[in-house]
């Protein structure tokens, strides 16, 4: 039966930065259900939010970050990640990662500025950011003897004491069963703790900048194992990804809007000016919210986001990658303005954690994305993810060294082997791709930017009848991974109504028809359960 110290689920910034430091301790197993590489963090354009300029200050881009999570950031959680920011980002550099630095005085770091910031304080590589954060810690990862990096194998459920022996007392986590997803064998994974870094869940939306991996895996992990969950109903619609049938979930980074490009509306005028008094440097969900109204107002699929008033070297070397990308789809950035929409991209709650990123469960840990640390309240300031999974996976760090000489004596877990009782073959794989598909339009269209009471509980009966079936097929069938994400998503999606219901007024991402209003009331963070996942009340 396998075993190890520390078991990572997950291969992104948080995880892998995590897994650096716990194997000074022992032994770590970082598990991702596809390659290290296909998730969020090698898709990250922008950068790390820091304060590294004179006209700067800790308090300035704690005021930013405070206004842009609109009453519901832990102000204790802000301060401490702005403050701990240099040294995560000296960390980074030491690792390897080289942020760009200004072409005019190459001893200082060119910063860039996105919507919602005060001052330049966005570090960055060129507009390839996370990819080359990615590449180098995967590098450090794989120079470590005493780290195991598992690709192709997906966590199919937690296993906890209180589950195995009824004994919710002493509760605690002791491991997870994980898929190989080539050959579908199911094997348990005994840890003595168990972190979870499996990012995001925008696949619950039809149109998404996240990668295929987003499907909400962490969250139902752990709120199946007796977590909570909170601020589920404040998903973040990117304003600008690129409008193009083959253009799948590409993003144009805002720091195009931060060096001065303009939204139009389809008659090719700008209109942000109507929506906030910093036009296109407002925060992202006054911009997607507005381009959602533009587009309902006009029935157009699209509007415009132009750069090409600014010169055409200072485009190609500052953003490259965007550049080089919209050309292959028909598109200078130089030259024309692109056609753009907002999709899902990311979700500002997630698994309760405290500052050490401990959830309720003794021994697991939850950080980067799926983890809702307080940080971003009810709207993410640009550029504060990256940095917020790295210092909660330091915080982690700190929580797991202080408790170590005492875990270290845990025996690992006698578990059961996975038994998949009666179950057979499922031959028709449609029933996962219909309600895969039903899932995902449900979610977009009664969901999305803009929110009714009506369409929300249109949403929770449909949900729960989907609910339904996939438990049904759940012990009927042999599990497939695709069957495995189908039924997170599914219960990540069911979460997400479920909080958004919970929230009648309209506060940062979370807008409500009925309740336009903030209410002073609910300035507060309203968790889920596992209980709603057992209710089925159509």
């Amino acid at each position: 039966m396998l075993g190890t110290d520390f078991l990572i689920i997950g291969s992104g910034i948080a995880g892998l930065s995590l897994a650096l430091k716990l194997s000074e301790l022992g032994e770590v197993w970082v598990i991702t259900k596809k390659r290290a590489t296909e998730g969020a963090t090698s898709l990250a354009q922008g950068g790390i939010a820091c304060v590294m300029s004179e006209d700067d200050s800790f308090e300035l881009h704690i005021e930013d970050t405070l206004r842009a999570g609109d009453g519901l950031c832990r102000k204790e959680t802000v301060e401490l990640v702005v403050r701990q920011a240099p040294e995560r980002i000296k960390e980074l550099m030491a690792w390897g990662v080289e942020f760009s630095r200004d072409p005019q005085d190459p001893s200082r770091f060119d910063l860039g500025l996105e919507g919602g910031h005060s001052r330049r304080r966005i570090l960055h590589v060129e507009d390839h950011t996370g990819r080359e954060i990615e590449k180098v810690l995967l590098a450090r990862v794989r120079e470590r003897p005493r780290i195991r990096l598992l690709e192709g194998h997906l966590a199919v459920d937690l296993i906890t004491l209180g589950k195995l022996r009824r004994d919710y007392a002493g509760n605690r986590v002791v491991g997870a069963y994980v898929q190989e997803w080539t050959s579908g064998c199911i094997e348990a994974i005994r840890a003595r703790m168990v972190i979870l870094a499996t990012g995001g869940a925008g696949k619950v939306y039809l149109y998404t900048s996240n990668p295929d991996t987003a499907t909400g895996d962490g969250i139902a992990l752990a709120v199946r194992a007796g977590a909570r969950a909170t601020n589920l109903e404040f998903v973040q619609f990117h304003p600008t990804c690129l409008y193009h049938p083959r253009a799948k979930n590409f993003l144009l980074s805002e720091a195009l809007r931060g060096e001065g490009a303009r939204l139009l509306d389809p008659q090719g005028q700008p209109f942000m000016h109507r929506y906030h008094p910093d036009g296109e440097l407002a925060p992202r969900d006054i911009v997607a919210r507005a381009i959602d109204m533009e587009l309902k107002r006009s029935g157009a699929d699209h509007v415009w986001l132009d750069i090409s008033h600014r010169p055409a070297d200072f485009i190609k070397q500052r953003f490259p990658y965007l550049y080089e990308t919209c050309l292959r789809f028909g598109y200078d950035l130089t030259r024309e303005p692109v056609p753009v929409v907002p999709a899902a991209h990311y979700l500002c709650g997630g698994v309760y954690t405290n500052l050490f990123a401990e959830t309720d469960i003794p021994g697991l840990f939850a950080v980067g994305e799926c983890a809702c640390t307080g940080l971003h309240g009810a709207n993410r300031l640009a550029s504060n993810s990256l940095l917020e999974a790295l210092v909660f996976a330091h915080q982690a760090y700190l929580r797991i060294r202080d408790l170590w000489p005492e875990w270290r004596k845990l025996p690992l877990v006698e578990v059961p082997e996975w038994d998949p009782g009666g179950a057979v073959d499922m031959e028709e794989r449609v029933l996962i791709s219909h309600n895969w598909d039903a899932i995902r339009r449900l979610m977009w269209n009664y969901v999305g930017i803009v929110r009714s009471l009506d369409r929300l509980e249109l949403a929770r009966r449909r949900l729960a009848f989907i609910a339904r079936e996939i438990e049904d097929h759940y012990w009927r069938y042999i599990l497939t991974p695709e069957f495995v994400e189908l039924r997170n998503l599914c219960q990540v999606a069911r979460l997400i109504v479920a909080s958004a219901l919970s929230r009648r007024e309209s506060r940062g991402t979370h807008y409500l028809r009925d309740f336009p209003h903030k209410d002073p009331a609910l300035a507060r963070e309203i968790p889920v359960s596992r209980e709603v996942l057992v209710n089925y009340e159509l």
